[in-house]
């Protein structure tokens, strides 16, 4: 069982930065891939961003240019720097971790979630 837990949110105005963190409890979760997903209010759960354990990257249309994934194994964190934040990137952010996935964009492929974190961007 791997334990997420999601850190850096806040509230930002349009164009500002904020850096996410996903600290897992397992000491193996350079064996996982990982992948960053936002929901914002009345609306589904959206991919943003996902690193493979091996650290290729792909990133969702909206945030890609903005949005840098990374992974530190050896802290067994994940990150997600964001950049010239949008007010339309309002939303709760969660990690998740996938153990085996045929795809990284879609979050029925990931096993573990964490509870989230809230980002907020004013205009």
């Amino acid at each position: 069982q791997v334990q997420l837990v999601e850190s850096g949110g806040g509230l930002v105005q349009a164009g500002d930065s904020l850096r996410l963190s996903c600290a897992a409890s397992e000491r193996t979760f350079s064996n996982y891939h990982m992948g960053w997903f936002r929901q914002a209010p009345g609306k589904e759960r959206e991919f943003v961003a996902a690193i493979g354990r091996y650290g290729g990257t792909v990133y969702a249309d909206s945030v890609k240019g903005r949005f840098t994934i990374s992974r530190d194994n050896a802290k067994n964190t994940g990150y997600l720097q964001m950049n010239s934040l949008k007010p339309e990137d309002t939303a709760v952010y969660h990690c998740a971790a996938a153990d085996r996935a045929t795809s990284l964009l879609r979050g029925k492929e990931y096993d573990y979630w964490g509870q989230g974190t809230q980002v907020t961007v004013s205009s």
